[in-house]
């Protein structure tokens, strides 16, 4: 049996984190160790911090790399040192809390990290009110027989409806195989309204691109070769990677956040732990002003209000993971 390397430490912010078999191989594909994580998030730090500051949030952990199993983990994990702070979460269908990682600081991300942490999932929503979403998020979702040229077209599309409502959008590869948009909103209304004006604007883009997009509820029924606008990512205790976040693939791919310009020819395969630095350390954090555009949904519940009058339906909500 290999001898486990020595634990390091590493000073991140005036914090300490202790990092365990930091030569531990996470991405066998790449090579790409423990400490090569560490230090793809020490380089995005301000993005990473951005994308989930003040917001409950899930870790995708892989204690040994991921060649073996992955843990999705709600709760913090044991052992973290006062600092790292956390919100909680009461999930009423199991009646119970659980205490999730709330990320104020870089060294919260770092020691996440060091508990095997690869992906992060935050919320839509913040802290001080976890009910009340401040984020609408655009999941561009590919079927079987899709690809990434009709995620492109579809984004336009996607530019197209959010330039007439006089919102700003703010895209990012899925680091799979699809593109998400973020676009900052009032915490004004519940996940179920934020989740039903999603479901409003998902249709207007099926009306607009009928032929790459559909809107159909259940998997089975869709037709492969669209594209679903998957609304359902802004229900209660449903999360997405976040921007920054490395992805549990074999090619450490990266959620990466991009220009609207770059969008009619990127190809998220460029995304990875190993190009992001560069590109973070040349053009910084795209989504860094996003709190500086908030949309009002007035305009979507109107919308939703129209479409259910003509006799459109909205799906109920998916159930809440347990707890």
């Amino acid at each position: 049996m290999a001898a486990t390397s020595p634990a390091i430490e590493i000073e991140v912010d005036g914090r300490t984190v202790r990092v365990s078999n930091p030569d531990r191989v996470y991405f066998p594909e790449t090579g790409a160790t423990k400490k090569d994580l560490v230090d793809y998030y020490l380089a995005v730090g301000p993005g990473i911090v951005n994308a989930l500051l003040e917001r409950p949030c899930m870790l995708h952990r892989f204690p040994k790399g991921l060649a073996e199993k992955k843990i999705h983990q709600k709760r913090l994990p044991a052992g973290a040192p006062p600092w790292v702070q956390t919100v909680e979460l009461h999930f009423p269908r199991w009646n119970r809390t659980a205490d999730e990682l709330c990320v104020t600081e870089l060294g919260s991300v770092i020691w996440a990290v060091q508990m095997s942490t690869v992906e992060f999932h935050p919320w839509n929503s913040r802290r001080e009110d976890p009910e009340k979403p401040d984020e609408w998020r655009i999941d561009l979702d590919p079927g079987p027989l899709s690809d990434f040229a009709q995620v492109r077209r579809v984004a336009g599309v996607v530019e197209e409806v959010l330039d007439e409502l006089g919102a700003v959008g703010y895209p990012k590869t899925s680091g799979g195989s699809g593109l998400h948009v973020y676009v900052r909103v009032r915490p004004d209304h519940g996940h179920q309204v934020v989740r039903r004006a999603a479901l409003a604007f998902a249709r207007e883009v099926e009306r607009r691109a009928p032929d790459d997009v559909t809107t159909t509820w259940w998997r089975k029924d869709r037709d492969p070769h669209h594209l679903f606008v998957d609304y359902n990512q802004n229900a209660r205790d449903h999360t997405i990677a976040a921007a920054y976040s490395v992805r549990g693939v074999p090619d450490g791919r990266v959620s990466a956040p991009v220009r609207w310009s770059e969008v009619p020819d990127c190809d998220p395969r460029d995304f990875t732990m190993a190009t992001m630095p560069a590109r973070f350390a040349e053009i910084g954090d795209l989504h860094a002003d996003i709190d500086d555009h908030v949309f009002d949904l007035a305009p979507l519940v109107e919308w939703a209000d129209r479409d259910e009058a003509a006799g459109a339906e909205t799906p109920d909500l998916p159930e809440e993971g347990p707890a």
